[in-house]
């Protein structure tokens, strides 16, 4: 599925996706410093949807769902590339996921973030409304 966007285009055309472009951008944001570019490979590979966004440079961002594809939905890996920033581009990824016709009929969508909330309200999310029934697990550190 591809849609144009302004002057863009974004697509679930998996084989467009210019990883060591995403695997730099990946490697300077706060929630994957570092990583890999074979995690951020093999990510892309089992997640249920990978969007990029292009413009006439080559790729101007990119995002990820992580999906049964059934009931549930999570944001992740949601960047857009410092030149193609305040544009809309970003929420215009999370809507083409969110209008995805392999994404309907989720109870859920979930995502996190530090810095975005203004981006993904207007998409419609908002704080958890239960937040103490949300719990986490993080093997890679060690409890207080």
């Amino acid at each position: 599925m591809t849609i144009n966007y302004q002057d863009y285009e974004i697509s679930d055309d998996r084989d467009r996706i210019d990883f060591e472009r995403v695997h730099g951008w990946l490697t300077t944001t706060y929630w994957s410093p570092g990583v890999e570019r074979w995690k951020v490979e093999q990510s892309a590979e089992h997640s249920s949807l990978v969007v990029g966004a292009y413009a006439g440079d080559g790729q101007a961002g990119f995002m990820r769902v992580i999906s049964d594809r059934t009931t549930f939905g999570y944001l992740a890996d949601v960047f857009v590339d410092d030149a193609h920033r305040r544009r809309g581009l970003a929420a215009a990824m999370v809507r083409f996921a969110l209008d995805h016709p392999d994404h309907q009929g989720f109870r859920h969508w979930l995502l996190l973030t530090a810095d975005a909330q203004p981006v993904y309200r207007q998409c419609g999310f908002d704080t958890y409304i239960y937040p103490e029934r949300v719990m986490t697990y993080r093997p890679d550190q060690s409890p207080p």
